[in-house]
């Protein structure tokens, strides 16, 4: 059996209580995601969490930190990823930057607007990072660990 894990990151960037998310057109629909995206051959980790939200959103960001390690295996597709959730905050926003294909806009959601929008989630890990950055969870960024 050749079982590979999909190695991906996503970034919590939040701002008084609203977070960056991107609405990306996904299977004929459109559905909201942080910020996230697949590792690229020769980048870190932390690397790859700047790309993609500045690919994703137009957001150059810095990391501050890690919220979680997360397993997921998609029902659509039976694909087990692997998500390291980084936190970053916000530095400067590039308005006329273009954003990958397939992403329709960033926008910047509360808690409460994306519940109301649960249906148009990509996946579960949305509330799941969310809810644990909301109750604190946080690890310094030495947590990840360059390799050899």
């Amino acid at each position: 059996m050749d079982w590979q894990p999909h190695i991906t990151v996503a970034t919590i960037v939040e701002d008084n209580g609203r977070f960056l998310m991107v609405e990306e057109s996904k299977g004929g629909r459109n559905v909201l995601n942080q910020p996230a995206g697949h590792l690229d051959p020769n980048e870190t980790l932390t690397e790859a969490a700047v790309r993609e939200t500045l690919e994703e959103t137009g957001w150059d960001v810095e990391p501050t930190g890690v919220v979680g390690i997360y397993l997921y295996t998609a029902p659509s597709n039976g694909v087990t990823y692997q998500r390291v959730c980084f936190i970053a905050k916000a530095l400067k926003h590039h308005p006329d930057y273009q954003l990958d294909t397939g992403i329709v806009c960033a926008k910047w959601l509360t808690r409460e607007q994306l519940l109301e929008q649960r249906a148009n989630w990509r996946s579960e890990l949305i509330m799941r990072c969310i809810d644990d950055y909301l109750a604190g969870i946080r690890f310094d960024l030495e947590l990840i660990r360059p390799s050899l």
